[in-house]
């Protein structure tokens, strides 16, 4: 057998690794711990120093692009400065916000971020955290229109959202011609109910990409700090809101938590009414847009995840997205 390296499409970057190679690139105090914290998207690591804490997010190589991260740690950094409640990147010594790390599958981008202060909200938001939330959101979404970058991002606009997931759909369900067709029924439903959604400021931002009650943090005076930006992105404003209505039916959030985002969302900048008539189809887009996003991280870390049962409650929860009163469940 060759004494090449074995290719590797995956690779868990050893923690003292990081406090030796990369953690002294930051100015910041003893590390007395580094752990890896949670693998999602990215791998999220956990630092302590004698007088801190922080978050080291180091992304997967086949998940995004250096110009996508680029973007979103500048954005971050525009909104700390305009004194939005975010998760910021520090900079390197070197005045840099990420660091190219080489691993075996290729290369790889590590940001360290303050730690949001307080925690995920107990058991969901309650009314008074929900309409935190909405108005921060709305805030952040007229804060970026002064946010100018050269790198250039994903836009989250529906040949993205549905046709490149649809692609990622569409081969586990071939053989469940019945399925594969109401997908593609749906995917052509939501087009024609979009398209005259207009792609221009106010109602096309950049989006976090994934607002929901467990990418905030609440102290316990109900201050919030947003963080998990790494699916941000130009799009419309109103698919941010149907994010939020995604993760939180999915979740089983009570309607008046989540109308009162809404209207607290409204009380900073309206919607019209054509935009509020978009926010079922741009659930069911944000989840087919989730669907294709989990098959993509199942390839690679759980494939035993893509089995029957994985795809027929997708396509339930669907059909429920598409019934007249969806915003029941």
């Amino acid at each position: 057998m060759s004494q090449e390296p074995f290719p590797v499409i995956y690779s868990t970057l050893a923690p003292q690794a990081i406090v030796e190679q990369i953690l002294p690139l930051y100015k910041i105090d003893q590390v007395t711990s580094c752990q890896l914290w949670h693998r999602g998207l990215s791998d999220v690591y956990l630092v302590q120093t004698v007088t801190s804490e922080y978050i080291l997010r180091i992304s997967h190589h086949h998940w995004r692009s250096k110009s996508d991260i680029d973007f979103e740690l500048e954005l971050l950094d525009f909104l700390r400065q305009d004194q939005l409640p975010v998760a910021y990147p520090l900079w390197t010594k070197e005045g840099q916000l990420s660091v190219e790390i080489n691993a075996p599958e290729g290369k790889r981008y590590s940001a360290l971020f303050i730690k949001a202060k307080g925690e995920v909200a107990l058991g969901d938001l309650n009314f008074e955290q929900s309409q935190k939330l909405g108005k921060t959101l709305a805030k952040l979404h007229q804060a970026t229109a002064n946010f100018h970058c050269s790198h250039q991002r994903l836009t989250l606009n529906l040949q993205y959202l549905l046709d490149n997931s649809m692609a990622e759909i569409a081969p586990f369900l071939y053989h469940r011609s019945q399925d594969y067709d109401y997908l593609q029924q749906t995917c052509c439903q939501i087009k024609q109910k979009l398209q005259n959604l207009p792609t221009e400021p106010p109602f096309w931002v950049i989006c976090w990409g994934d607002p929901h009650s467990g990418n905030a943090h609440f102290t316990e005076d109900n201050q919030v700090t947003l963080f998990d930006f790494d699916q941000c992105g130009y799009g419309w404003r109103a698919f941010d809101l149907a994010k939020f209505l995604h993760v939180s039916l999915s979740s089983g959030v009570s309607k008046n938590i989540r109308e009162a985002l809404l209207e607290s969302y409204q009380s900073v900048q309206k919607l019209t009414e054509f935009e509020l008539s978009c926010l079922q189809q741009l659930t069911q887009t944000a989840h087919i847009w989730s669907w294709a996003i989990s098959i993509n991280s199942a390839q690679i870390h759980d494939y035993s995840r893509l089995d029957r049962s994985f795809f027929t409650r997708r396509l339930e929860q669907l059909k429920r997205l598409r019934s007249r009163d969806w915003q029941l469940f």
